[in-house]
């Protein structure tokens, strides 16, 4: 039987230092990148904007952000499902994020810093910084 998929949109966001933004949900222990998944009639840029500002705050114009395309992965929260991510590059200015919604815990990671943490493995396998 194929695994299931799951579709979401998730952004790249990296601060002045190179490292990644990462949020952990509640009630998970895997840290990924932010985004989630589409509502009734979004595209995936639209997707993205809303889940930014509901998860951390931030407002951002989705026609700004840099589609880099779309990537599978093993789900990090729901086993024997695949994640397909339409990840974008997104700037956010000077803006800070904050938790929120379901956001228990967020952080600026580097590799090395991501060699301590259970990362999902989306991020891991293709967007952690070198």
């Amino acid at each position: 039987m194929p695994e299931a998929r799951i579709h979401v949109s998730a952004a790249v966001i990296t601060d002045a230092a190179g490292r990644l933004l990462l949020v952990r949900k509640s009630g998970t222990t895997a840290f990924m990148q932010p985004g989630g998944k589409p509502e009734p009639g979004e595209n995936a840029a639209e997707t993205l904007a809303r889940e930014l500002h509901e998860e951390l705050g931030l407002a951002l114009d989705a026609a700004h952000f840099v589609a880099l395309g779309a990537y599978t992965a093993a789900a990090a929260n729901e086993p024997g499902h695949l994640v397909i991510a339409d990840v974008f590059t997104v700037d956010i200015g000077a803006q800070h994020p904050v938790a929120a919604a379901e956001i228990a815990e967020l952080r600026w990671v580097t590799r090395a810093d991501a060699a301590a943490l259970e990362v999902a493995p989306l991020a891991r396998e293709y967007f952690l910084p070198s």
